[in-house]
């Protein structure tokens, strides 16, 4: 029979989920005897992803991580940009060009990286910001910080699971106005 039952543990945190009740009933038990935990009930936040179930499927997004992450670096009234990237830009290293903080990008690339799971609209121009990480310049700061302007104005969207198997973009509105 086509059973699984996924255990995912990150630090304190754990999630547990499949298609099989009765296993995910034993496991639970058996978890709850040998440590102190608290079961939270249906997912709903997990590393900085934000978990929607409704009969359309699962929707994911991480539209509070970036509201984090504008008040983190200052950008709450920032100007909005229409793409995460300039249109045919090139970025490369230059020889006397001024240095970012390195610090500073290499957290702010970071967290893009990680914003890229559920956001596969920037993935492309943070993989590019990213290949600068050991000796970021201005230009290569301004990038990502072009792609947070962009996240900005698009902080709701997100994947969408559907129950049917098929993957597809939408909004957290359009999926609210759908759910439970």
């Amino acid at each position: 029979e086509n059973r699984v039952t996924c255990l995912i543990i990150y630090v304190d945190d754990m999630v547990i989920t499949g298609n099989d009740e009765e296993e995910i009933k034993r496991l639970k038990e058996g978890l709850f005897t040998k440590f102190e935990m608290k079961d939270l009930g249906n997912l709903k936040y997990f590393l900085g992803i934000e978990v929607l179930m409704s009969p359309k499927g699962i929707f994911i997004c991480q539209k509070k991580y970036i509201l984090d992450l504008l008040a983190e670096i200052g950008m709450i009234n920032c100007k909005l940009a229409d793409t995460p990237m300039m249109v045919n830009q090139k970025l490369f290293m230059e020889k006397k060009a001024k240095l970012a903080d390195r610090n500073m990008y290499q957290r702010l690339v970071g967290k893009l990286i990680h914003l890229s799971h559920t956001r596969p609209d920037i993935a492309y121009a943070v993989g590019v910001v990213s290949r600068f990480m050991h000796q970021p310049q201005v230009a290569h700061m301004n990038a990502a910080l072009r792609i947070v302007r962009y996240l900005k104005g698009t902080a709701g969207h997100g994947v969408l699971f559907r129950s049917n198997g098929h993957l597809t973009k939408e909004t957290d509105d359009q999926h609210q106005a759908t759910s439970l």
